[in-house]
Parts: structure tokens; C-alpha cells; sequence
């Protein structure tokens, strides 16, 4: 069974939101969709190892900022590659409060939800969890990522605590020699460089400047192994 064919499956990519007190998070997820018009509803995946997870849960609200395409690998590795119980991750990020307090994307983000949750449902190593919309606005009209852009034309990569998580196959190559990331599995790859970093395509990964790190969790170059 080839389990990549799931990468064909289409997503969106999200920032899932939730707060507790004076606490806040957020993490990434790709499995939000509308279930109900009315009263509108909406239902989302959720690891229960996240944080976001458990604050979901004592607080009964949660958020959705929808992420655009130009959205840096290196946000999206910010929200979905670090842990909400070792750093504050709003504390350089621009956001807003909700009327239900959880905390909203303000840049690279085309839309945001918030929802009471009315519902939830154990799958095992996560939680389906229903909300009903209680606000909901636009935010810029750029187009939204998808989770196909996301892994094919930026190069990204799931955590293993994601729902659509699959180990992928190492592919051989005859261009310049790639390397994975052995924290969150991104692949430099010399044809692409990295662009984002100010990395021109053709650079080998041996030219890469010792200041470079992984544009997706931010590791050095020694956490790299050669794809062989």
C-alpha cells in the first residue's frame, strides 16, 4: 500500500488556536472542514500530545487562521515544529484577540474563525473536535495554501504528530546531493536553494554559509544527514 497517495488528498493549511487564562497557543493543522451551514459549524484534528490540544479542552474555544501562500516556512515551522510548553510562541508574532480571547494571525493569514466547541471525538492519538462559528472575518484576499503547495512547491514537511504524517520514501537523484533535516525531515535541495534565506538555486549544500539553518524548525547545518 502506498501511503504517499494520502498527499493527494486536499487541505488547507491552518494555524488552530486556543487559550487558558493568560496562556496561549497555537499550532498547525490541516484538517479543518465545514460540516454544518446552519447554525454554521466546523470541525478540526487535533493531537492530544499538543498543547493547543489541552487548552482546547479546559477552555472550550478555539480559533482558525487560514495561512496564505506567501506564508514563510519558517512561521509555519515556527507554530508547527516548536512546543507551546518551552516558548511563548505569540511573543514576536502579530496577532489580535478574539472575542472569545483566543489570539488571531494578523499577517499572512486570508481569513479567521473563531468557534465554541459543542462537540468532540476520540480517534486515538487525536481528537476531532466541532465548534460552532461565533465570528468569523476576512482578512486579505491573497490566495490560501494548500497542504499540496505547502509539501510540493515549498518543500515543507509534516511533524509526526500530524494526522496525515507518512514517512517518506528517499528518492534517488543524479542532480547535486540532498540533504534531510533529521528534526523535521525538510530536504535541502541544491536545484531549489533556498530562496526565503537568500539562498540562490545551484548552491550546493557544502557553500551554505555556517549562519544558515533550517528554514522550516530552525536547527543548524549539523543536524543534516546526506540522502543517499
Amino acid at each position: 500500500m502506498d501511503l504517499e497517495a494520502l498527499f493527494k488528498v486536499t487541505y488547507g493549511l491552518y494555524v488552530i488556536t486556543s487559550k487558558m487564562g493568560e496562556k496561549k497557543n497555537g499550532q498547525i493543522a490541516n484538517v479543518v472542514f465545514q460540516v454544518l451551514a446552519e447554525p454554521p459549524t466546523v470541525a478540526i484534528c487535533v493531537n492530544k500530545q499538543n498543547l493547543t490540544h489541552d487548552l482546547i479542552r479546559e477552555s472550550k474555544v478555539f480559533g482558525i487562521s487560514v495561512l496564505s501562500q506567501d506564508t514563510p516556512l519558517k512561521l509555519i515551522g515556527h507554530f508547527g515544529f516548536k512546543s507551546g510548553r518551552d516558548i511563548d510562541k505569540f511573543k514576536d508574532i502579530s496577532h489580535k484577540t478574539g472575542i472569545t480571547g483566543v489570539p488571531l494571525l494578523e499577517d499572512y493569514c486570508v481569513a479567521n474563525f473563531e468557534a465554541e466547541v459543542v462537540n468532540s471525538m476520540d480517534v486515538g492519538t487525536h481528537v476531532v473536535i466541532i465548534g460552532k462559528f461565533v465570528e468569523a472575518e476576512i482578512v486579505s484576499e491573497k490566495a490560501p495554501m494548500t497542504y499540496a503547495y505547502y509539501h510540493e512547491i515549498k518543500g515543507g514537511k509534516s511533524p509526526k504528530t500530524a494526522p496525515t504524517y507518512v514517512k517518506e520514501k528517499r528518492k534517488e537523484s543524479s542532480d547535486e546531493k540532498k540533504y534531510r533535516c533529521t528534526v523535521c525531515g525538510y530536504i535541502y535541495d541544491p536545484n531549489n536553494g533556498d530562496p526565503e534565506s537568500g539562498i540562490a538555486p545551484g548552491t550546493s549544500f557544502t557553500e551554505l554559509p555556517e549562519s544558515w539553518v533550517c528554514p522550516v524548525c530552525g536547527v543548524g547545518k549539523d543536524k543534516f544527514e546526506e540522502l543517499t
